[in-house]
């Protein structure tokens, strides 16, 4: 995979002192997915020893009864039992596991993580939209273009999306990208296909009512308009981080297989992302469990996917496309890296003999 940000180098570096490398795990379960990722820090960023991933759909059924449903909680309990087994087997010595929007928004979201806890021994946190906007800017931040004044990062979930804005212009020159604001809205790819549901045949007015609903919900917000000028006059651009990008991505490209290394950090144009997602229209939900970089598992969710993408760039106009395969879990491994570094390290103490018997006088 391509390096991620380097946290600052210090003793988890490999080769000092002939130390093996620490390894860091993070854990994202999601509305759609289960996905861990176990790296060791290298120079220039990680290196990625172990990635899992598996479509568990937790948050099935979950926009119409409220309630994480049992079927779906068995799915994702297997999941994590092969997650705890990896991080055990690779001796993960910092693991940091988030649950989001599907717990966050559960009636018994709580309940679920704490038997997470009893039958795998995996300590899962629900984090904050907030914090996941964060850590999902901070996961993609090598793929922001800094000669660009600004970007919209888009992180499409299957229960939620988050948009961040972020600037580089600093009045010192300093080009880091500077997180503007954020929002989170409560719909994701799973949750937007439960309540427009295909239709046999879909259609136009089906494909605009997907849209019109995340524009609602994104309309409204004003905090990020000081950047609209940027995005207006073509100095901005969008990343996109989901499952369902990624997807739509290596369909343009025609992939046979999925390839990482082609499409993470891939730059569409606007255009190009409506004609894959008009192709997609076009065809059946058989043809697009036929493509090999969408499969019978986001077949029915890559459309939804598409449509948050559309609204998004017909409220803040791009003509550049930045398709990130990373995200979340990378920016939890940049800080829990970093956090390790920052640690005091231990002395050893020299022995010089064995150290004399004492005891307490009685008074």
């Amino acid at each position: 995979m391509p390096q991620a940000p380097a946290p600052p180098r210090g003793r988890d570096a490999p080769g000092e002192q002939g130390e093996r490398p620490r390894c860091y795990g993070a854990l994202d379960l999601g509305t759609n997915n289960c996905r861990l990722l176990i790296a060791t820090p290298a120079r220039g960023g990680f290196r990625v020893v172990e990635a899992f991933s598996r479509i568990v759909r937790l948050g099935e059924g979950l926009t119409h009864s409220g309630r994480l449903q049992p079927e779906a909680m068995d799915r994702a309990l297997a999941a994590l039992a092969i997650c705890a087994e990896k991080v055990k087997r690779r001796q993960v010595a910092r693991l940091r596991a988030v649950a989001t929007q599907a717990c966050r928004s559960a009636d018994n979201g709580q309940e679920f993580i704490d038997r997470v806890e009893r039958e795998t021994g995996l300590k899962l946190s629900i984090i904050e939209p907030e914090e996941e906007a964060r850590l999902a800017v901070a996961g993609c931040s090598n793929l922001l273009d800094r000669q660009a004044e600004a970007a919209v990062v888009v992180d499409v979930g299957g229960g939620s999306t988050e948009l961040s804005w972020v600037a580089f212009s600093g009045g010192d020159g300093d080009r880091r990208p500077r997180l503007i604001s954020w929002l989170s809205i409560p719909i994701g790819v799973v949750s937007l296909a439960e309540r427009f549901p295909e239709p046999a045949h879909p259609t136009e007015e089906w494909w605009d009512a997907m849209v019109g609903a995340i524009r609602a919900e994104i309309a409204a917000f004003g905090a990020a308009d000081p950047l609209r000028a940027h995005f207006q006059e073509g100095r901005a651009h969008l990343i996109g981080t989901s499952g369902a990008i990624t997807s739509l991505a290596g369909m343009h490209l025609g992939l046979q297989r999925y390839d990482r290394s082609k499409v993470d950090g891939l730059w569409m144009t606007r255009g190009e992302c409506r004609a894959a997602a008009d192709r997609l229209r076009l065809v059946g939900r058989q043809a697009r469990a036929d493509e090999p970089c969408i499969g019978p598992d986001r077949a029915d969710l890559v459309l939804a996917g598409a449509a948050i993408l559309e609204a998004v760039q017909q409220l803040w106009p791009c003509e550049r496309v930045r398709v990130a395969d990373r995200g979340l879990r990378e920016g939890m491994l940049l800080a829990l890296m970093r956090e390790g570094e920052q640690r005091p390290k231990r002395r050893r103490r020299r022995r010089r003999g064995p150290r004399p018997a004492t005891a307490n006088a009685a008074a």
